[in-house]
């Protein structure tokens, strides 16, 4: 019976130069893995980046060495994504939110984060991620900050009324008194 072999890990092959790449990014608090594609669907390489500043420039420095990179599928670009999205966004690159992949296709392809990263480049490539990311930006965000910072305001006057009624509680009954009503 013959044997079959076993497909060698992507190495670091340029697609020709003019052609397309696609880019997927596999969010993480300190870490990005990222995969290159091709637009015939050929996985090129997968690297994992530190989630900083410096790591979002090798990052796309890394993915621009494979070919012309215009598009890019990021899962969660609204919170561990939101930073490498407006990076790559200033950068000119269209970046498109991939929801993670359905639980089905996980079992069946397994669940890595090279996998994930590789799944988000080919979302986009598909059409499944058509959504744009997330700015983080404009109206919106701003809004979203005024709120957050009345919430955060509203939950602290709560605690002081109650901090200085139950020092009310335990004070001098003349003092008590005195500051009644």
């Amino acid at each position: 019976m013959p044997s079959i072999t076993q497909p060698t890990a992507p190495c670091h092959v340029p697609a020709e130069a003019e052609e397309d790449i696609l880019l997927g990014v596999d969010t993480h608090k300190d870490v990005h893995p990222a995969a290159v594609v091709t637009t015939v669907r050929a996985a090129l390489d997968g690297r994992s980046f530190p989630a900083t500043a410096e790591g979002y420039r090798q990052l796309l420095s890394w993915a621009c060495s494979f070919g012309m990179l215009r598009r890019a599928g990021v899962e969660c670009t609204g919170s561990y994504g939101a930073a490498l999205t407006r990076y790559l966004r200033a950068e000119g690159i269209e970046v498109s939110e991939v929801n993670q992949p359905d639980k089905a296709a996980r079992r069946r392809h397994g669940k890595t984060d090279a996998i994930d990263a590789e799944a988000a480049a080919r979302a986009v490539l598909s059409a499944r991620a058509t959504a744009a990311a997330k700015t983080s930006d404009g109206p919106v965000e701003m809004l979203r900050l005024f709120k957050l910072a009345k919430g955060s305001a509203i939950k602290s006057r709560t605690q002081a009324i109650n901090q200085l009624k139950s020092v009310l509680v335990c004070a001098d009954a003349e003092l008590r008194e005195s500051l009644a009503g």
